[in-house]
Formats: C-alpha cells, structure tokens, sequence
C-alpha cells in the first residue's frame, strides 16, 4: 500500500509544465502543437500545460511593443521522465529535451512551415520521429533547406517506436 502511495506521488512529479501567457500586442506564448496531460488556467491571461514523459510539443514564443516585435522564438521539445537529462528552458519546469529551437522570425517562418508540411500529409507533428526536428533545427540553423518528412519515415518511425517498448 505504501508503495502505490509513492508510485503515484512519483508519477506527478514526472510531468513537464509549460507557463503559456497571452497579452493582447504585448505577449503571446502559446503552443504549436502537442497533446497536454492537463490545462491549468490561472487567470485570464495565463494558463499552464502540463506533459507526460515521451510527449512531443512546441512552444512559439512572442513578444513586442509599440514599435513592433522585440522577440520571438520556437522550441520544439520532448518531455523527460524521472532521471533524465534535460536542458532549461524559459517558461518550461523542470526543463525538457530540446529538438528544435531557433530565433528570428525567417527561421522560425520556415520552422512553421515544416510543421505545416507535416500535418498536410495527415500527419501528427507530436507523432513525428523526434529526429526528424533534431534535423530541422540543425539545418534551419545553418541557412540550409531541410528534407522533408515522408510517410514511408513516419512509417520505419512507428516500426522502430514499437520494437523500442
């Protein structure tokens, strides 16, 4: 009995929070895609997403003024169980395993655009092989034109993803 009650204790504590904040012209931090365990909401402008281990999810980040946008940024990022390695990230708790993250509207444009390549072929960007983003983030960062994402990938992805459990 005391062993479930540390198991499930455990289990809450492997999740990865996400603070999301939407500020009309001022702030919007939002999710991409991805698939939360829970929705927070904390108040009318914030909210907080919460991950499993294993799960897929991008975060799209912007911030601007008066004069127009001060920041923006894309993070693709794959939730960490217990006793993982992660990388810190702003607004994500404990952190995450980073696939992706580029700055610079061009680069996060193009980042959108793989995405959106990715769901035309019917197919869930949380689904997609995390090396798939791994690929995208490393060529987007070096001004070169990533492969695109194919069903017969996703395919050997699911096959590989199977024989893994």
């Amino acid at each position: 009995m005391i062993m479930l009650a540390n198991r499930a204790a455990h289990t809450a504590d492997m999740r990865t929070d996400v603070d999301l904040v939407w500020r009309a012209k001022r702030i919007e931090h939002r999710l991409r895609f991805g698939h939360p365990a829970a929705i927070q909401h904390l108040d009318r402008e914030r909210r907080r997403a919460s991950f499993a281990p294993g799960a897929v999810f991008a975060v799209l980040r912007w911030t601007g003024n008066t004069y127009g946008t001060t920041s923006s940024r894309i993070d693709i990022l794959r939730a960490v169980g217990h006793g993982e390695g992660f990388t810190t990230v702003p607004l994500v708790a404990p952190g995450a395993a980073v696939l992706l993250s580029l700055t610079a509207w061009p680069k996060i444009e193009r980042a959108l655009q793989a995405i959106d390549a990715v769901e035309a072929l019917g197919i869930d960007p949380a689904d997609v092989a995390p090396d798939h983003w791994l690929h995208i983030h490393n060529r987007l960062s070096v001004g070169e034109t990533p492969r695109r994402y194919t069903p017969g990938r996703h395919q050997a992805w699911l096959k590989r993803r199977k024989i893994a459990l």
